[in-house]
Order: structure tokens, then sequence, then C-alpha cells
């Protein structure tokens, strides 16, 4: 079989994403690499420096790149991002894609489960997709938010040529008409880093995804870390792509040791959240494609 890795990034280099360590994380597995970089304008000359970086850094050919623009216009409920998504989407050429956005990135442990996953999934014609495991980080990389509000499971291998696309703002996918997608899941893990740069970048990167949500005219308020519901420690590893990543994003500010910042409107989430921990059930639990054997 064919493997091909497919992602989407505009303004990596300022907005402070992993989308190098993102890219190389899926690189062992695949054939090829498609990278979509995005610009301002629609003769794609105007970025922060990412596409020529990524040009420098992937010179072999297996990486394929793109340029795209991102028309203003489309930055609502972010759907832009899966417009994005299926650019890449549609110029891979393998049997598989092995998706990652620019905050994302796979463990090294986990590539013998991703290959026997593949080896499953081209058993199981009834399935067009794998779902991973995630770990959603948020300040430090030692810290992970874990509650109703993060979501647990999502899609991030699917098979091609089937009618597969990326659905709203590219969480996840789904079929054309918008029906889920019959999966298989394996234990492995997706490390989602999009909450744990530094306070100044994570402004950045807020007001940034404000404009792609609420419109391009929409003001955001400057960006604080605070103890929110949900978080955890986390004593596990880290791929060892993040390494240099992880060493200068670390924030000084030790986020567990802060007063805990809690509203009337957490109360549900506290009582899921607290079922959820002794039962391994959520209630409720919003789910983004349909499990089968």
């Amino acid at each position: 079989m064919k493997v091909s890795g497919f992602t989407f990034i505009k303004n990596g280099l300022s907005l402070g994403y992993p989308f190098a360590e993102a890219i190389e994380s899926i690189a062992p597995l695949c054939d090829e690499v498609v990278i979509n970089v995005g610009f301002e304008d629609q003769e794609c000359t105007k970025d922060d420096g990412t596409y020529e970086f990524l040009k420098k850094k992937f010179p072999e050919e297996k990486y394929k790149f793109l340029k795209s623009f991102w028309n203003p216009e489309v930055q609502k409920q972010g759907l832009i991002l899966s417009e994005q998504t299926n650019i890449a989407l549609d110029a891979i050429t393998g049997d598989y894609g092995i998706y990652i956005q620019g905050d994302e990135c796979l463990h090294e442990k986990d590539y013998a489960v991703i290959r026997e996953g593949l080896n499953r999934l081209e058993l199981n014609k009834n399935a067009n997709g794998i779902v991973f495991n995630y770990h959603h980080f948020y300040g430090n990389t030692n810290i992970v938010k874990v509650t109703k509000k993060t979501y647990r499971h999502e899609i991030r291998l699917v098979r091609n040529k089937v009618g597969i696309k990326s659905w709203l703002d590219a969480q996840g996918f789904r079929n054309q008409d918008d029906s889920k997608i019959k999966c298989i899941k394996i234990d492995a893990n997706i490390y989602h880093y999009g909450w744990a740069r530094q306070e100044q970048v994570m402004s950045k990167k807020t007001e940034a995804f404000t404009k792609l949500y609420h419109g391009k005219d929409h003001q955001s308020e400057e960006f604080h870390y605070s103890r929110i519901w949900g978080l955890r420690a986390f004593n596990g590893t880290h791929p060892t792509v993040m390494s240099r990543w992880i060493k200068e994003n670390t924030n000084d500010i030790d986020i567990l040791s802060l007063p805990l910042d809690l509203y009337l409107k957490d109360a549900r989430v506290i009582l899921s959240d607290f079922i959820e921990y002794l039962t391994n059930i959520r209630i409720g639990e919003y789910k983004n494609f349909i499990l089968v054997s």
C-alpha cells in the first residue's frame, strides 16, 4: 500500500506552531507528504517566511508543496480550515492519508501500532478511517486538559479516493454527504500542543483564530494563562522531534499552583467530568465518527 501524509499551515513561524516537527513526526510512515502553505494574497507571494522555511527544511522529493490563498471572506466558523485541509487531501496519491495539523505530533513509540492499524484497515473494507486518542497540553507540556470540553478521540487517518472530506473547522472528517465515517480505533495518541505556547505567542494565535471563526473585523482580548477546570499533570514522554520546541516554548508560570478559576457555568461540566473519572464514561460525548470492529 502507498501512504501519503497531508497537512496545511499559515503563518507557522510568527504564530509559534511546531509545524516542522508535526511533519517530521508523520514522515517515517509516509511515501509522500503534501504540505499546503497559506498566503495573504491571491498571487501567493505574501507570508511570514513559512513557505521558504519548509522548502529548505524538506528538500527531498517525497515532500510536495502547494500554495493557497486564504480568502478573508471565508474566515467565519473556521470553514477556511477545512477548505485548506481539503486542498491538501485532494492532492495526495496514496491509498491512505495520514493527517496532521500544525500543532499536533505523533510519538515514535506509536509507529508500530499505526502500521498495524493500517493493515487492519486494508483488510476491513467496511471502514474508511482510523481514530486516535488525544493528549491536549495546556500552558506547558507537563499539563494536560482533560474535560468534556476537549475531545478524547478523532480521525487522523483516512482511506483515499472514497469521497472523504475535511469537515467544518477541520477537527475531523466526513463522507461527501456529511454522514459520519465508519472507523476502527487504535491505541495511539495525537499530541496536541496548540495551547502550550508562550503567552505572547498565544495572544497572536487566539487573535488570528478569533477572526477565523467570527470574521476578519472581530477584536479579541489579550490572552493570559490561568488555572482553569480540567487541568492535570502529565507524566508521560513526548515525541523526540518535539524536544527543542518544548525547551524554547516553556512558560515560567506554574499554572497548577494558581488559584482555580471556577464559574457557575462550569457546574454541569464538573459533574460530567466527575462521573467520567469514576466510570470512564463521558455523558453525552460527541463523536465525529462511527466505530466498527
